[in-house]
Protein backbone atom coordinates (compact mmCIF):
# COMPACT_ATOMS: atom_id res chain seq x y z
CA UNK A 1 0.00 0.00 0.00
CA UNK A 2 2.94 2.44 0.73
CA UNK A 3 4.22 1.82 -2.81
CA UNK A 4 0.78 2.69 -4.09
CA UNK A 5 0.34 6.02 -2.12
CA UNK A 6 4.16 6.98 -2.94
CA UNK A 7 3.38 6.34 -6.95
CA UNK A 8 0.55 8.79 -5.97
CA UNK A 9 2.72 11.14 -4.67
CA UNK A 10 5.20 11.11 -7.43
CA UNK A 11 2.42 11.30 -9.67
CA UNK A 12 0.92 14.81 -8.08
CA UNK A 13 4.95 16.29 -7.59
CA UNK A 14 4.60 15.17 -11.89
CA UNK A 15 1.67 17.24 -12.53
CA UNK A 16 2.92 20.40 -10.67
CA UNK A 17 6.54 20.46 -12.07
CA UNK A 18 4.58 21.16 -15.06
CA UNK A 19 3.39 24.46 -13.50
CA UNK A 20 6.85 25.76 -12.37
CA UNK A 21 9.17 25.26 -15.00
CA UNK A 22 9.98 27.81 -17.63
CA UNK A 23 12.42 26.47 -20.31
CA UNK A 24 12.19 26.43 -23.58
CA UNK A 25 11.91 22.88 -23.79
CA UNK A 26 9.46 22.46 -21.35
CA UNK A 27 5.03 22.77 -21.76
CA UNK A 28 4.75 26.06 -19.37
CA UNK A 29 7.75 27.37 -20.86
CA UNK A 30 6.53 27.16 -24.15
CA UNK A 31 3.34 28.44 -23.28
CA UNK A 32 5.08 31.74 -21.55
CA UNK A 33 6.55 32.47 -24.91
CA UNK A 34 3.50 33.20 -26.36
CA UNK A 35 2.72 36.35 -24.60
CA UNK A 36 4.74 39.62 -24.40
CA UNK A 37 6.51 40.04 -21.03
CA UNK A 38 7.94 42.23 -19.20
CA UNK A 39 12.55 42.09 -19.12
CA UNK A 40 13.98 45.37 -17.70
CA UNK A 41 12.71 48.63 -16.36
CA UNK A 42 13.38 51.40 -19.17
CA UNK A 43 14.94 53.64 -17.31
CA UNK A 44 18.12 50.39 -16.55
CA UNK A 45 19.11 50.90 -20.09
CA UNK A 46 20.96 53.85 -21.05
CA UNK A 47 21.49 55.39 -24.77
CA UNK A 48 24.65 53.39 -26.44
CA UNK A 49 25.12 50.95 -22.98
CA UNK A 50 23.86 47.06 -22.54
CA UNK A 51 22.46 45.21 -19.59
CA UNK A 52 22.89 40.80 -19.64
CA UNK A 53 19.04 39.41 -18.32
CA UNK A 54 18.27 35.37 -17.65
CA UNK A 55 14.67 35.85 -18.61
CA UNK A 56 12.76 32.02 -18.32
CA UNK A 57 16.02 30.68 -18.45
CA UNK A 58 17.35 32.11 -21.69
CA UNK A 59 20.61 34.45 -21.10
CA UNK A 60 19.58 37.54 -23.33
CA UNK A 61 21.25 40.84 -24.46
CA UNK A 62 19.24 43.98 -23.68
CA UNK A 63 20.57 47.58 -25.61
CA UNK A 64 19.76 50.63 -26.58
CA UNK A 65 21.08 51.97 -29.45
CA UNK A 66 22.32 55.46 -31.24
CA UNK A 67 18.77 56.17 -31.75
CA UNK A 68 17.42 55.82 -27.96
CA UNK A 69 16.05 52.38 -29.53
CA UNK A 70 16.13 49.33 -27.79
CA UNK A 71 16.94 46.37 -29.17
CA UNK A 72 17.12 42.34 -27.76
CA UNK A 73 19.24 39.40 -28.75
CA UNK A 74 20.86 36.48 -27.33
CA UNK A 75 23.09 36.83 -24.35
CA UNK A 76 26.37 35.21 -25.78
CA UNK A 77 28.31 35.51 -29.14
CA UNK A 78 28.12 32.67 -31.18
CA UNK A 79 31.92 32.68 -31.87
CA UNK A 80 33.23 32.19 -28.72
CA UNK A 81 30.19 32.53 -26.17
CA UNK A 82 31.28 35.42 -24.25
CA UNK A 83 28.67 37.48 -22.69
CA UNK A 84 27.78 39.78 -25.52
CA UNK A 85 26.99 43.15 -23.01
CA UNK A 86 30.63 43.52 -21.96
CA UNK A 87 31.08 44.76 -25.38
CA UNK A 88 30.42 48.19 -27.54
CA UNK A 89 26.87 49.35 -29.07
CA UNK A 90 27.81 50.72 -32.54
CA UNK A 91 24.71 52.27 -33.57
CA UNK A 92 21.84 50.04 -33.73
CA UNK A 93 23.96 46.97 -33.55
CA UNK A 94 26.62 45.32 -31.05
CA UNK A 95 29.95 44.67 -31.19
CA UNK A 96 31.36 41.34 -29.07
CA UNK A 97 34.21 42.26 -26.72
CA UNK A 98 36.50 39.52 -27.40
CA UNK A 99 37.12 38.91 -31.32
CA UNK A 100 34.62 42.05 -32.36
CA UNK A 101 31.71 39.89 -34.11
CA UNK A 102 29.15 42.61 -34.69
CA UNK A 103 25.53 41.78 -34.51
CA UNK A 104 22.07 43.51 -35.38
CA UNK A 105 18.93 43.20 -33.73
CA UNK A 106 17.81 40.56 -35.25
CA UNK A 107 21.12 38.61 -33.51
CA UNK A 108 22.63 38.12 -36.97
CA UNK A 109 26.47 38.66 -37.34
CA UNK A 110 27.30 41.63 -39.70
CA UNK A 111 30.61 42.00 -39.30
CA UNK A 112 33.90 39.47 -38.53
CA UNK A 113 36.97 42.04 -38.34
CA UNK A 114 39.35 38.85 -38.24
CA UNK A 115 37.78 37.08 -40.98
CA UNK A 116 36.87 39.54 -43.73
CA UNK A 117 37.59 37.52 -46.74
CA UNK A 118 35.22 34.81 -45.49
CA UNK A 119 31.99 35.87 -45.66
CA UNK A 120 29.59 35.62 -42.86
CA UNK A 121 28.53 33.00 -41.05
CA UNK A 122 25.60 30.95 -41.53
CA UNK A 123 24.60 30.77 -37.72
CA UNK A 124 23.19 33.86 -35.88
CA UNK A 125 22.20 34.52 -32.22
CA UNK A 126 18.76 35.04 -31.14
CA UNK A 127 16.84 38.13 -32.07
CA UNK A 128 13.84 39.23 -30.54
CA UNK A 129 11.20 42.01 -30.82
CA UNK A 130 10.83 44.90 -27.89
CA UNK A 131 8.54 47.40 -26.77
CA UNK A 132 8.37 49.91 -24.34
CA UNK A 133 5.03 50.46 -22.36
CA UNK A 134 4.78 52.83 -18.88
CA UNK A 135 8.15 52.90 -17.83
CA UNK A 136 8.57 49.03 -18.61
CA UNK A 137 10.35 47.06 -21.12
CA UNK A 138 8.65 43.84 -22.79
CA UNK A 139 9.80 41.22 -25.24
CA UNK A 140 8.12 38.64 -27.31
CA UNK A 141 10.69 35.90 -27.04
CA UNK A 142 8.14 33.06 -28.55
CA UNK A 143 8.53 31.22 -32.53
CA UNK A 144 6.86 33.46 -35.55
CA UNK A 145 5.21 36.35 -35.39
CA UNK A 146 4.43 38.21 -32.10
CA UNK A 147 0.62 38.58 -31.08
CA UNK A 148 -0.85 42.15 -30.77
CA UNK A 149 0.09 44.01 -27.86
CA UNK A 150 -2.95 43.84 -26.41
CA UNK A 151 -3.08 41.80 -23.12
CA UNK A 152 0.01 44.24 -21.93
CA UNK A 153 -1.83 47.66 -22.07
CA UNK A 154 -3.89 48.73 -19.33
CA UNK A 155 -6.05 51.61 -20.32
CA UNK A 156 -6.88 52.80 -16.85
CA UNK A 157 -3.08 53.62 -16.56
CA UNK A 158 -3.11 55.68 -20.20
CA UNK A 159 -5.73 57.99 -19.24
CA UNK A 160 -4.09 61.66 -18.99
CA UNK A 161 -2.98 63.39 -15.86
CA UNK A 162 -2.55 59.23 -14.56
CA UNK A 163 1.04 59.67 -12.99
CA UNK A 164 3.05 56.51 -13.11
CA UNK A 165 5.82 54.87 -10.81
CA UNK A 166 7.67 51.79 -11.54
CA UNK A 167 9.48 48.85 -9.51
CA UNK A 168 11.34 45.19 -9.86
CA UNK A 169 11.67 43.36 -7.54
CA UNK A 170 14.03 40.05 -7.41
CA UNK A 171 12.74 36.97 -5.53
CA UNK A 172 14.42 33.79 -5.08
CA UNK A 173 11.68 31.62 -5.48
CA UNK A 174 9.49 30.20 -7.73
CA UNK A 175 7.36 32.52 -10.21
CA UNK A 176 4.27 30.46 -9.91
CA UNK A 177 4.04 30.69 -5.80
CA UNK A 178 3.67 34.30 -6.62
CA UNK A 179 1.11 33.74 -9.26
CA UNK A 180 -1.12 31.67 -7.04
CA UNK A 181 -0.36 34.13 -3.83
CA UNK A 182 -2.72 36.74 -6.41
CA UNK A 183 -5.63 34.13 -6.68
CA UNK A 184 -5.34 33.96 -2.85
CA UNK A 185 -7.78 36.73 -0.99
CA UNK A 186 -7.60 34.76 2.32
CA UNK A 187 -4.18 35.63 2.51
CA UNK A 188 -4.68 39.10 2.60
CA UNK A 189 -6.21 38.76 5.92
CA UNK A 190 -3.35 37.33 7.88
CA UNK A 191 -0.09 37.67 6.03
CA UNK A 192 -0.74 41.71 5.34
CA UNK A 193 -1.62 42.11 9.73
CA UNK A 194 2.16 40.75 9.96
CA UNK A 195 5.29 42.84 11.07
CA UNK A 196 3.31 45.82 11.36
CA UNK A 197 -0.18 46.71 9.88
CA UNK A 198 -0.26 49.47 7.27
CA UNK A 199 -3.21 51.17 4.94
CA UNK A 200 -3.49 47.54 2.91
CA UNK A 201 -4.16 46.01 5.78
CA UNK A 202 -6.29 48.50 7.55
CA UNK A 203 -8.52 48.87 4.59
CA UNK A 204 -8.58 44.77 4.09
CA UNK A 205 -9.33 43.91 7.91
CA UNK A 206 -8.55 40.97 9.36
CA UNK A 207 -11.96 39.27 8.07
CA UNK A 208 -12.34 36.13 5.99
CA UNK A 209 -14.13 36.66 3.16
CA UNK A 210 -16.27 34.88 1.36
CA UNK A 211 -15.09 33.85 -2.19
CA UNK A 212 -16.11 34.05 -5.84
CA UNK A 213 -13.97 33.57 -9.16
CA UNK A 214 -15.11 34.10 -13.03
CA UNK A 215 -13.09 33.11 -15.81
CA UNK A 216 -13.00 36.54 -18.13
CA UNK A 217 -11.54 37.07 -21.58
CA UNK A 218 -8.32 38.20 -19.93
CA UNK A 219 -8.07 35.93 -17.11
CA UNK A 220 -10.12 35.60 -13.58
CA UNK A 221 -12.03 38.24 -12.15
CA UNK A 222 -11.57 37.62 -7.92
CA UNK A 223 -13.94 39.10 -5.66
CA UNK A 224 -13.56 38.59 -1.64
CA UNK A 225 -16.55 39.83 0.38
CA UNK A 226 -15.61 40.41 3.61
CA UNK A 227 -18.93 42.20 4.46
CA UNK A 228 -21.27 44.46 2.46
CA UNK A 229 -19.10 47.56 2.91
CA UNK A 230 -16.19 45.53 2.48
CA UNK A 231 -15.68 44.10 -0.96
CA UNK A 232 -12.68 43.66 -3.02
CA UNK A 233 -12.15 42.80 -6.26
CA UNK A 234 -9.01 42.39 -8.37
CA UNK A 235 -8.77 41.55 -11.98
CA UNK A 236 -5.78 38.68 -12.88
CA UNK A 237 -4.58 38.49 -16.76
CA UNK A 238 -3.45 35.34 -18.35
CA UNK A 239 -0.63 34.21 -18.04
CA UNK A 240 0.96 36.16 -15.03
CA UNK A 241 -0.24 39.20 -14.44
CA UNK A 242 -2.18 40.97 -11.81
CA UNK A 243 -4.49 44.25 -11.04
CA UNK A 244 -5.58 45.17 -7.56
CA UNK A 245 -6.07 48.84 -5.77
CA UNK A 246 -4.47 49.78 -2.70
CA UNK A 247 -5.14 53.17 -0.34
CA UNK A 248 -3.27 56.30 -1.14
CA UNK A 249 0.11 57.49 0.55
CA UNK A 250 -2.21 59.16 3.00
CA UNK A 251 -6.31 59.44 3.65
CA UNK A 252 -6.60 62.14 1.31
CA UNK A 253 -4.43 60.68 -1.20
CA UNK A 254 -7.01 58.85 -4.18
CA UNK A 255 -6.57 54.89 -4.44
CA UNK A 256 -3.70 53.44 -6.76
CA UNK A 257 -3.74 50.89 -9.04
CA UNK A 258 -1.19 48.52 -8.93
CA UNK A 259 -0.26 45.87 -11.95
CA UNK A 260 2.13 43.08 -11.29
CA UNK A 261 4.06 40.78 -13.31
CA UNK A 262 5.82 37.63 -11.93
CA UNK A 263 8.23 36.42 -14.42
CA UNK A 264 10.54 33.63 -14.05
CA UNK A 265 14.09 34.12 -13.99
CA UNK A 266 15.05 30.58 -14.26
CA UNK A 267 12.80 27.93 -11.98
CA UNK A 268 14.54 29.25 -8.77
CA UNK A 269 14.49 32.90 -9.75
CA UNK A 270 11.57 35.39 -9.95
CA UNK A 271 11.50 39.46 -10.84
CA UNK A 272 8.46 40.94 -10.29
CA UNK A 273 7.68 44.28 -12.19
CA UNK A 274 5.39 46.92 -11.13
CA UNK A 275 3.24 49.29 -12.38
CA UNK A 276 1.73 52.57 -10.01
CA UNK A 277 -0.90 54.43 -11.47
CA UNK A 278 -2.36 57.38 -9.35
CA UNK A 279 -5.54 58.25 -10.74
CA UNK A 280 -5.90 61.83 -12.64
CA UNK A 281 -7.66 64.33 -10.41
CA UNK A 282 -4.90 63.66 -7.28
CA UNK A 283 -4.10 67.54 -5.52
CA UNK A 284 -1.00 69.35 -6.05
CA UNK A 285 0.15 68.04 -2.63
CA UNK A 286 -0.71 64.55 -3.71
CA UNK A 287 0.63 64.30 -7.09
CA UNK A 288 4.14 65.68 -4.98
CA UNK A 289 3.62 62.79 -2.02
CA UNK A 290 3.60 60.60 -4.76
CA UNK A 291 7.01 60.97 -6.83
CA UNK A 292 8.91 61.78 -3.84
CA UNK A 293 7.86 58.53 -1.98
CA UNK A 294 8.49 56.29 -5.35
CA UNK A 295 11.80 58.05 -5.72
CA UNK A 296 13.31 57.21 -2.19
CA UNK A 297 11.26 53.82 -1.95
CA UNK A 298 9.99 52.42 -5.15
CA UNK A 299 12.90 50.09 -5.44
CA UNK A 300 12.58 48.44 -1.90
CA UNK A 301 13.44 44.57 -3.13
CA UNK A 302 12.63 41.98 0.35
CA UNK A 303 14.96 39.28 -1.10
CA UNK A 304 17.74 41.43 -0.10
CA UNK A 305 16.88 41.57 3.51
CA UNK A 306 16.12 38.11 3.66
CA UNK A 307 18.17 36.87 6.49
CA UNK A 308 16.26 39.94 8.67
CA UNK A 309 13.25 39.43 7.60
CA UNK A 310 12.81 35.67 8.36
CA UNK A 311 15.44 36.13 12.05
CA UNK A 312 13.29 39.52 13.41
CA UNK A 313 9.75 39.49 11.77
CA UNK A 314 10.31 43.08 12.87
CA UNK A 315 9.56 45.92 10.21
CA UNK A 316 11.92 48.58 10.74
CA UNK A 317 11.03 50.98 8.40
CA UNK A 318 7.92 52.98 10.09
CA UNK A 319 8.34 55.51 7.24
CA UNK A 320 7.36 52.94 4.46
CA UNK A 321 4.50 51.21 5.05
CA UNK A 322 3.49 51.05 1.45
CA UNK A 323 5.92 49.13 -0.74
CA UNK A 324 8.13 47.86 1.33
CA UNK A 325 6.00 46.60 3.94
CA UNK A 326 3.65 45.30 1.37
CA UNK A 327 6.35 43.43 -0.63
CA UNK A 328 7.79 42.20 3.06
CA UNK A 329 5.04 40.09 4.26
CA UNK A 330 4.09 38.96 1.07
CA UNK A 331 8.00 37.60 0.84
CA UNK A 332 8.07 36.08 4.66
CA UNK A 333 4.74 33.64 3.18
CA UNK A 334 5.77 32.99 -0.02
CA UNK A 335 9.65 32.58 0.58
CA UNK A 336 8.48 30.33 3.36
CA UNK A 337 7.39 28.14 1.25
CA UNK A 338 10.93 27.25 0.34
CA UNK A 339 11.86 28.37 -3.29
CA UNK A 340 9.71 25.56 -4.82
CA UNK A 341 7.16 24.34 -2.97
CA UNK A 342 5.76 20.85 -2.26
CA UNK A 343 2.36 20.87 -3.72
CA UNK A 344 2.10 17.05 -3.53
CA UNK A 345 2.22 17.99 0.13
CA UNK A 346 -0.74 20.45 0.89
CA UNK A 347 -3.81 19.98 2.46
CA UNK A 348 -6.02 22.51 1.23
CA UNK A 349 -9.78 23.91 2.03
CA UNK A 350 -12.23 25.75 0.69
CA UNK A 351 -10.90 28.24 1.13
CA UNK A 352 -8.26 27.61 -2.13
CA UNK A 353 -11.09 27.95 -4.16
CA UNK A 354 -8.86 30.15 -6.45
CA UNK A 355 -5.81 28.36 -6.16
CA UNK A 356 -7.73 25.09 -7.15
CA UNK A 357 -9.24 27.48 -10.15
CA UNK A 358 -5.54 28.72 -11.36
CA UNK A 359 -4.17 25.27 -11.50
CA UNK A 360 -7.27 24.02 -13.27
CA UNK A 361 -6.84 26.57 -15.79
CA UNK A 362 -3.44 25.91 -16.46
CA UNK A 363 -3.68 22.30 -17.00
CA UNK A 364 -6.37 22.78 -19.33
CA UNK A 365 -4.24 25.01 -21.31
CA UNK A 366 -0.83 23.19 -21.54
CA UNK A 367 -3.32 19.94 -21.86
CA UNK A 368 -4.41 21.91 -24.91
CA UNK A 369 -1.17 22.72 -26.13
CA UNK A 370 0.51 19.63 -25.53
CA UNK A 371 -2.18 17.69 -28.09
CA UNK A 372 -1.97 20.44 -30.74
CA UNK A 373 -5.10 21.69 -30.49
CA UNK A 374 -5.60 25.92 -30.00
CA UNK A 375 -5.84 28.00 -26.78
CA UNK A 376 -7.73 30.00 -25.72
CA UNK A 377 -7.64 33.27 -27.43
CA UNK A 378 -6.96 35.76 -24.50
CA UNK A 379 -7.86 38.91 -25.20
CA UNK A 380 -8.13 42.48 -23.13
CA UNK A 381 -11.16 43.53 -21.12
CA UNK A 382 -13.53 45.33 -23.34
CA UNK A 383 -13.97 48.36 -20.91
CA UNK A 384 -11.91 50.29 -18.71
CA UNK A 385 -11.44 48.49 -14.92
CA UNK A 386 -12.08 51.08 -11.85
CA UNK A 387 -11.51 48.61 -9.32
CA UNK A 388 -13.15 49.51 -6.18
CA UNK A 389 -11.16 51.46 -4.15
CA UNK A 390 -13.49 52.46 -0.82
CA UNK A 391 -15.36 50.30 1.48
CA UNK A 392 -18.55 49.52 0.22
CA UNK A 393 -18.05 49.99 -3.56
CA UNK A 394 -18.45 47.12 -6.09
CA UNK A 395 -16.64 46.80 -9.52
CA UNK A 396 -17.45 48.24 -12.76
CA UNK A 397 -18.99 45.90 -14.59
Amino acid sequence: MSTTLDQRREERARQFRQLTECGKNTGMGRLLRKFWQPIALAESVAVNAAIPLLIMGEELTLYRGESGALHLVGGRCAHRRTLLHTGWVMGEEIRCIYHGWQYNAMGECVSRPAEENTGMPRTKIPGYPVKEYMGLVFAYLGEGQPPEFDLPRKPVLEREGTLIANGRERWDNNWFQQVENSMDAVHVSFVHQALTVGPFGQAVTGAVPELSYQETSAGIRQTARRSSGNVRVSDWTYPNNNHITVPGLTPEDPWIDVFVWMVPNDDLNTTRFMIYGQPPGASEASKMRFKQYFAKYGKYDPAEHHDELFSSRVWHNAEDIFVGLTAAQDYLSIRGQDRITAREDEFLGRSDLGIVTLRKLFWRELGLQEKGEPTKEWRSLDEIVHLPTQPGQTAAA
